[in-house]
């Protein structure tokens, strides 16, 4: 049968990343085949019997009919072997996507409004694109520096919520090399649904170079910070002039400039001003043009940012000028 082809493609689905995504498959499409034999036996066999027993005349009288254990008890057993195959077949998917093998290689992923961070224990981090291995187990643990968010990866046929103070995990071992898309499957404010991020599957050989090489090597402060931008302020933090409906100050024109507080203080938007807004966002939260102040929803990025990662931030801000 063509479900249990493990090279068949689905068309219903998208693209098979991993050998649980195409076990998966068969499952939904068994599923669908089975739906779909019931369907037509149960209308077909409605329509005919209203087709051949509709009433013919005013004197027409309803025969006597007598009950058929045989077929009661088919159409009664059949279904519920159909459920059982089900209900096994998923069971033993589902153990095999929450078991991660003992010899997983370990990524901790955290989620906040609104990027994704990974963290290896090499002690290597990226922020919206994961790097591993192909035909490697990778398990994932996972959790969210703010609020509920959720892990999927469609190709993968996996999700996993990121809940605040605790640890979720889950694993998966891709057997193509690609870039496969992560998205945030759980309403977590203004943004979710640029809460984007890739995972990169490479070669062993790749995934090694990739793991000791400095991502930022032989790139100026400036190209540094545009990258930092783009993977966790860009969803916020805009380029252009501020808007009525902007849930963050804008980013142009802000080095150098007066910044009004809600506390009614103000200061000079400097080096200084800028490192203590993005590892301490709290301290000091900004006034809107209106004068109303801005929700203090930034989380803090204290610990998250190398030094690096920090001057190249302030760099690039010194760039936004019209």
């Amino acid at each position: 049968m063509f479900w249990l082809n493990k090279a068949h493609a689905s068309t219903f689905m998208p693209p098979q990343g991993t050998e649980i995504a195409t076990q998966y498959d068969s499952l939904y499409e068994f599923i669908v085949i089975a739906s779909l034999i019931s369907c037509v036996l149960v209308i077909g066999g409605l329509a005919m019997f209203v087709l051949k027993y509709k009433r013919k005349s005013e004197t027409d009288k309803t025969a006597y009919i007598t009950h058929d254990t045989r077929l009661e008890f088919a159409w009664s057993f059949i279904p519920f072997v159909i459920f059982l195959v089900v209900f096994g077949w998923g069971t033993y998917i589902y153990v095999q996507m929450r078991k991660a093998p003992d010899n997983a290689f370990e990524v901790h992923t955290f989620g906040q409004k609104w990027n994704w961070d990974f963290v290896y224990k090499s002690g290597k981090k990226s922020s919206g694109l994961m790097v591993v291995p192909v035909n490697t187990p990778i398990k994932l643990i996972i959790s969210s520096r703010d609020v509920l968010h959720s892990f999927y990866v469609p190709a993968f046929r996996i999700k996993q919520d990121a809940v605040p103070g605790r640890y979720t995990k889950l694993w998966f071992e891709a057997n193509k090399v690609g870039d496969y898309q992560v998205f945030c499957t759980e309403y977590c404010g203004k943004d979710h649904s640029n809460m984007l991020a890739k995972i990169k599957v490479v070669t062993n050989e790749e995934f090694e170079e990739w793991l000791q090489n400095n991502p930022y090597k032989g790139l100026a402060a400036t190209e540094i910070g545009a990258q930092v931008y783009a993977a966790k302020c860009v969803a916020c933090h805009q380029k252009s002039a501020e808007q009525a409906s902007s849930i963050a100050p804008s980013f142009l024109n802000l080095f150098g400039k007066t910044r009004q507080f809600a506390d009614g203080s103000s200061t000079t938007a400097d080096e200084n001003y800028i490192r203590e807004s993005i590892l301490n966002p709290n301290a000091k939260v900004a006034k809107r043009i209106s004068g109303e102040a801005f929700s203090p929803i930034m989380p803090a990025f204290a610990g998250q940012l190398s030094d690096e990662e920090l001057m190249g931030i302030i760099e690039f801000l010194k760039t936004l000028k019209e």
